[in-house]
């Protein structure tokens, strides 16, 4: 099931205070300003798993393609997306991680070196839900690869939680702390190298 995490993330109900609420959803092209804005963040997160269960974490965003998505003990997951790639490291990864292609997964829509919501047929709906705006974007060329929805409270515009629904509808939900951002993260955090020699795996790639 781990290895289906990272193309199936979908959203939960978050609590938000009465004054974030908003009249009407953030506008497009605030939000993606809001992502163009920064280059680094990152931030504890809660993940509810398809089946219901919880884990927890702490991720790691560059901009553009990298995150990493580390799981706190006893789950030994880490997900490392970097040059191109999707590398899903679990309990029976003594052989090197599951690997997928970055741009086959909605979570890669955000990480483009420039976000633009407004991109023809990127987003298929934009609404306001209570004192949070929603936002479903796809893939245009591809819709077939799923969406994200984003969540967004405004006052200032942040990133609350997203959810990212698969080829065939299996979600996953990813609930962010406090989102920081413009830090400097090493180098090592987002390299495939680093971490298969930090395991004493050979990169066959």
């Amino acid at each position: 099931m781990k290895r289906r995490l990272f193309l199936t993330m979908a959203a939960a109900a978050a609590a938000f205070s009465p004054a974030a609420l908003t009249a009407e959803p953030i506008p497009l092209a605030e939000i993606s300003r809001y992502f163009n804005a920064f280059r680094t963040a990152q931030a504890d997160f809660t993940q509810v798993n398809p089946d219901g269960s919880l884990s927890t974490g702490r991720l790691m965003i560059q901009r553009p393609g990298r995150i990493r998505f580390e799981y706190d003990a006893p789950d030994p997951t880490l997900v490392l997306a970097t040059a191109g790639s999707v590398n899903i490291f679990d309990a029976r990864s003594n052989t090197g991680p599951a690997v997928y292609p970055l741009n086959r997964t909605p979570l890669g829509l955000i990480l483009g070196n420039r976000v633009d919501l407004g991109r023809d047929r990127m987003v298929v709906r934009h609404f306001e839900d209570g004192p949070t705006t929603n936002v479903v974007a796809q893939d245009p060329e591809h819709p077939e690869y799923g969406n994200i929805r984003l969540v967004f409270s405004a006052g200032p515009t942040e990133l609350r939680q997203w959810v990212v629904t698969d080829d065939s509808g299996g979600e996953t939900t990813v609930i962010l702390g406090t989102l920081q951002t413009g830090m400097s993260l090493a180098s090592r955090l987002f390299s495939l190298d680093s971490e298969l020699q930090r395991r004493g795996m050979v990169n066959d790639r």
